[in-house]
């Protein structure tokens, strides 16, 4: 889907997405010291807001102009500040130094991923982290939701190979319980 298709999903109701992080994401990064945060694809903000709450110096880039409103809007009505950037995160320049990038359920065909994926990589400072967390492409045959292309659906093993050049720490398939049923996720936390 475009950024037009984006807007217009947005625009569509209140909330597309849950107001709050994304569980397995908050488990891991609610005690990890604040630092300077970038937001992939940030979507209506969610995650970039919950890392404002916690203290996080927070970029959140993606090419929604509506998703993005929506994020600034939530954020100031809580007194968060959030350098917000609408740009297409294919193409965009991320910028470096930061201690944290998140890359949460962006699902591009291979190649493109690839290419953010390493681009992310090279936003970290030494020691930042890098957490992917995406549909995984056996969610198609053994889960529930989630798109049903292969060529957007990554696996561990391609994680692992986009990530080349930082320390893997987790890769690995998890699974979420919705209420629609169990859907496989797969999840890279790596270091540079």
């Amino acid at each position: 889907m475009d950024a037009e298709g984006w807007d217009a999903r947005y625009a569509d109701a209140p909330m597309v997405w849950s107001a709050g992080p994304n569980a397995l994401f908050a488990s891991l990064a609610r005690d990890w010291l604040p630092g300077r945060a970038l937001d992939v694809a940030t979507g209506e903000g969610r995650t970039a807001i919950w890392l404002a709450t916690l203290g996080w110096q927070v970029t959140a880039v993606d090419f929604s102009a509506t998703g993005i409103e929506k994020g600034r809007e939530r954020a100031a009505a809580q007194g968060l500040s959030v350098d917000w950037v609408v740009d297409d995160v294919t193409t965009a320049e991320l910028g470096t130094g930061f201690d944290l990038v998140t890359l949460l359920y962006l699902q591009l065909e291979h190649e493109q991923m690839a290419g953010v994926v390493g681009r992310c990589v090279e936003a970290l400072v030494p020691g930042g982290r890098l957490v992917v967390i995406a549909h995984d492409l056996d969610n198609i045959a053994r889960g529930v939701g989630g798109p049903q292309d292969p060529s957007v659906l990554p696996t561990v093993a391609l994680l692992r190979d986009w990530a080349r050049g930082a320390s893997i720490e987790r890769a690995e398939q998890v699974e979420r319980v919705t209420d629609a049923g169990t859907a496989i996720d797969v999840l890279l936390v790596a270091t540079r």
